[in-house]
C-alpha cells in the first residue's frame, strides 16, 4: 500500500513536495500569511511499521521538543522529543497497529475539542453558549457566558483566544481555567462563581482554526490588529460591539491568550506583555506578582519575565497595523482595571514540558490569580450589564 499524506481535516496544513522511499520532503503552507511562520499538521496512512524521515525544506518548523504525535485522530498528543530531530528533519517509526497517525508542530485544538470539553461540563446552569457572529465562510463563532449564582456579580472578565489561529496551546489553558471556575469546591473558586461573570471567546479566527491557517500576519490584516478603525472581520467587529454593553462599568479584566514564537528568548517562558498605558502597566505588574505567588502547577511563572512596552519586540513598530484587543480595552473601556496579553509557549516553559495536562493545570493557577486580583478591586458603580445578560440567557 502506498504512503498517503494529507491535511484534509480540521486544522490540517502541509505541502508535500515529494516522497522518495522513506524520505519525505514537506513544508508548511503559508497561505494568506505575509511572513514566514511555522505551523503545520498532517496525517499519514500506509506507513505501519516503517521509519520515515520528514525534511522541512523552506524554513524552521520544528520546536524544542520535536513534533507532536497523535495515534487517536487528534484527541491526545505526545511530544516525539528533540532526539528525533536532526538538521531540519525528524524521523518517526510508525506503529504496526495504527492505520492513521497525525503529526503536528504542536498539539492542535479545534472546534471539536471545545465541544467535547463543554459537553464534559454537563448540564451546568452557570454556562450558556451563544453565537457571536458568522464568519465569511459561514462558520458560527461561539462565545460562552459564565456566572449565575449571583444576579449582581461584582466583577466582569472577558477572555479571548486564537486571534492568531495557529496558537492552539492557549486553548488548553482556557479549559483549565474554566474547569476550575465551574467545578472546584475550594473557597476561591466558590467566590469566583458568586462574584464574577465571564465572557469567553475561544476562537476569534474561527475560519483559520478550522482550515489550518497560520493566522500570524494574515493578509490583508491580522485579527490581533483589527481593533482600530473599521474591523475587517466579523468576530472582532462583534466583540467591539458586544463587550461594552455586556461589561458595563463592571468589566474589570480583558485577558487575551496567545502563544509566542518557535523557540529562544521570550518564547520558552510564560509571560505577560506590557502595554504602553502606564496605569495599566502597573496593574499588569501587580497581577504578575500575584500569579507567581499562587502557581502550584508544573509550569513555572515568574514575574521577572514581564516584558515592558518598549523592550525587545514589544515596541511601537510592532503595532503599526492596528490595535490589539488588550490595547482596545484600555483605550475604549474606561472601567477596566487590567488588560493583558499572556504568552504561553508551545513546548517548553522555563524547562518544564508544556502539554495538554500541564496547560490545564496552569489554567487553574491563572484562575486562582484572577480571583486573588479581583478581590483587591473596589466594587462601586451601577451594574449596567444585567439587562443584556438576561436577554442572552433568555435566548432573545
Amino acid at each position: 500500500m502506498p504512503i498517503e499524506i494529507d491535511s484534509s481535516f480540521p486544522g490540517g496544513n502541509i505541502v508535500v513536495e515529494g516522497i522518495d522511499r522513506d524520505e519525505v520532503r514537506v513544508h508548511q503552507d503559508l497561505r494568506d500569511t505575509s511572513s514566514d511562520w511555522f505551523y503545520w499538521c498532517f496525517r499519514v496512512r500506509g506507513a505501519e511499521g516503517r521509519t520515515l524521515r520528514f525534511t522541512f525544506t523552506k524554513s524552521r518548523a520544528l520546536g524544542v521538543r520535536g513534533p507532536a504525535v497523535s495515534r487517536d485522530e487528534g484527541e491526545t498528543w505526545n511530544w516525539l522529543g528533540s532526539d528525533a530531530v536532526n538538521d531540519g528533519a525528524f524521523s518517526y517509526t510508525f506503529p504496526e497497529d495504527k492505520a492513521w497517525v497525525r503529526l503536528s508542530f504542536a498539539m492542535p485544538y479545534q472546534e471539536s475539542n471545545w465541544r467535547r470539553f463543554m459537553k464534559g461540563l454537563g448540564n451546568n446552569a452557570a454556562v450558556s453558549t451563544h453565537t457571536l457572529c458568522t464568519t465569511a465562510k459561514g462558520r458560527a463563532v461561539e462565545y460562552e457566558l459564565l456566572g449565575g449564582q449571583n444576579p449582581e456579580p461584582r466583577h466582569r472578565v472577558a477572555i479571548t483566544c486564537r486571534h492568531h489561529c495557529c496558537e492552539m496551546m492557549a486553548n488548553y489553558t482556557l479549559e483549565g481555567l474554566l474547569r476550575w471556575v465551574l467545578t472546584e469546591n475550594d473557597a476561591e473558586a466558590q467566590w469566583f462563581r458568586e462574584e464574577v461573570a465571564m465572557m469567553v471567546v475561544p476562537f476569534v479566527d474561527k475560519d483559520g482554526v478550522e482550515e489550518g491557517d497560520q493566522g500570524k500576519n494574515r493578509r490583508p490584516r491580522d485579527h490581533a490588529r483589527d481593533y482600530e478603525g473599521k474591523s475587517l472581520y466579523a468576530s472582532t467587529a462583534a466583540i467591539r460591539g458586544l463587550l461594552p454593553e455586556w461589561g458595563g462599568d463592571r468589566l474589570r479584566v480583558g485577558l487575551d491568550l496567545h502563544c509566542p514564537g518557535i523557540a529562544g528568548e521570550h518564547n520558552e517562558v510564560i509571560y505577560v506583555v506590557g502595554l504602553s498605558d502606564q496605569r495599566n502597566a502597573r496593574e499588569q505588574n501587580r497581577f504578575t506578582e500575584i500569579l507567581e505567588s499562587v502557581c502550584t502547577g508544573p509550569l513555572p511563572f515568574h514575574a521577572v519575565n514581564f516584558l515592558p512596552f518598549g523592550q525587545a519586540w514589544n515596541n511601537t513598530d510592532n503595532y503599526t497595523a492596528g490595535k490589539t484587543f488588550p490595547q482596545w480595552v484600555v483605550a475604549e473601556l474606561s472601567g477596566a482595571a487590567l488588560s493583558l496579553p499572556i504568552e504561553i509557549p508551545y513546548a517548553n516553559a522555563g524547562g518544564a514540558e508544556v502539554n495538554q495536562s500541564s496547560l490545564r493545570l496552569f489554567g487553574k493557577d491563572l484562575g486562582r490569580a484572577l480571583a486573588s486580583y479581583l478581590r483587591t478591586l473596589p466594587t462601586t458603580g451601577a451594574q449596567q450589564g444585567n439587562a443584556l445578560d438576561r436577554r442572552l440567557r433568555a435566548g432573545e
